[in-house]
C-alpha cells in the first residue's frame, strides 16, 4: 500500500475540513495514519478507542478530504479497508479555535498515554518583533530538517508553537509590566 505523496501539503479551508478538525479523536487519528495506512481495528487499539468511534471519525475525515480509502483485503471472510491521510501535511491559514482546542486536547492525550518521558515546558518571553521573527524561522527550520529514522523505530509527537500574547487591547496592545 503506498503512504501518501511525499511532502504533500493540504490547505485547510472549507467548513467540513475545519468541523473534522474540532475533535481529539479526530486529531489521533490525523497522527496515528501519518505514520502508514492502517484499519478501523489497529487504529482503534493504538489510540484506545471502540471501533464504533473510530469507524464514525474515519467517516467524517474522509467527507472532509483528509483521509482517503488505502485497498482493502480480505480476512477471515470478510474486506478490512485501509486508510490513509490524504496529505502528509495539513496547512491552517487561518486557525479556528476549536480546532486549536482539539490539537492540544489530541496532544494532551497522546502524552498522557506515553509510557516515556517526555518534554513539556511553557515558556513565556519577551521578544522584539524581529527576534520573534527569527525564533519561528529558527523553529520551522529545526522542524523540517530533522530527518525521520527507519520504519520500525518509535513515532514521536513534536508540537511547536510561538504565538504573541493577547494584551489588553488585543495582539500588539500594551502588555502588563
Amino acid at each position: 500500500m503506498n503512504n501518501q505523496p511525499g511532502g504533500s501539503v493540504q490547505q485547510i479551508s472549507t467548513p467540513a475540513q475545519h468541523t473534522a478538525l474540532a475533535h481529539p479523536v479526530r486529531q489521533r487519528l490525523l497522527f496515528a495514519l501519518s505514520a502508514r495506512p492502517s484499519t478501523i481495528s489497529r487504529l482503534a487499539v493504538q489510540l484506545g478507542v471502540n471501533k464504533g468511534s473510530v469507524s464514525h471519525h474515519l467517516r467524517v475525515l474522509c467527507e472532509a478530504g483528509l483521509v482517503q480509502e488505502a485497498g482493502a483485503r480480505r480476512v477471515r471472510g470478510g474486506t478490512e479497508k485501509y486508510y490513509r491521510r490524504a496529505a502528509e501535511r495539513l496547512f491552517v491559514a487561518e486557525p479556528r479555535a476549536e480546532g486549536t482546542a482539539a490539537l492540544l486536547g489530541a496532544v494532551a492525550q497522546e502524552v498522557e498515554r506515553s509510557s516515556v518521558d517526555h518534554v513539556l515546558t511553557l515558556r513565556h518571553i519577551r521578544l522584539t518583533p524581529a527576534r520573534a521573527e527569527r525564533l519561528a524561522l529558527t523553529l520551522a527550520a529545526l522542524v523540517e530538517e530533522t530527518e525521520e529514522d527507519p520504519e520500525g523505530e518509535p513515532v514521536h509527537g513534536l508540537l511547536v508553537a510561538l504565538y504573541q500574547q493577547a494584551g489588553p487591547q488585543g495582539p500588539g496592545g500594551p502588555q502588563p509590566g
